[in-house]
């Protein structure tokens, strides 16, 4: 498997669902409110997201799933 694959294998769909909210520039409240969990939930993911793809903040986060095609 290559390495975009693995990237794309370690999200779950949550979490793709969560950075596709993300990169359309919703606020963890939105996203929250839209998909029926509690902030602290989205804010849970967000936070695994930035660990999992190694993001360094938000706009480094939406151009690592940009250019690895990652919400494809």
């Amino acid at each position: 498997m290559n390495k975009l694959n693995d990237r794309k294998a370690c999200l779950s769909k949550r979490e793709t669902e969560v950075l596709r909210a993300i990169s359309y520039g919703q606020t963890v409240f939105e996203i929250a409110k839209e998909i029926y969990l509690s902030h602290h939930t989205i804010v849970s993911h967000k936070k695994n997201l930035m660990q999992k793809l190694h993001a360094k903040n938000i706009a480094h986060l939406v151009r690592i799933a940009f250019e690895e095609k990652l919400l494809n």
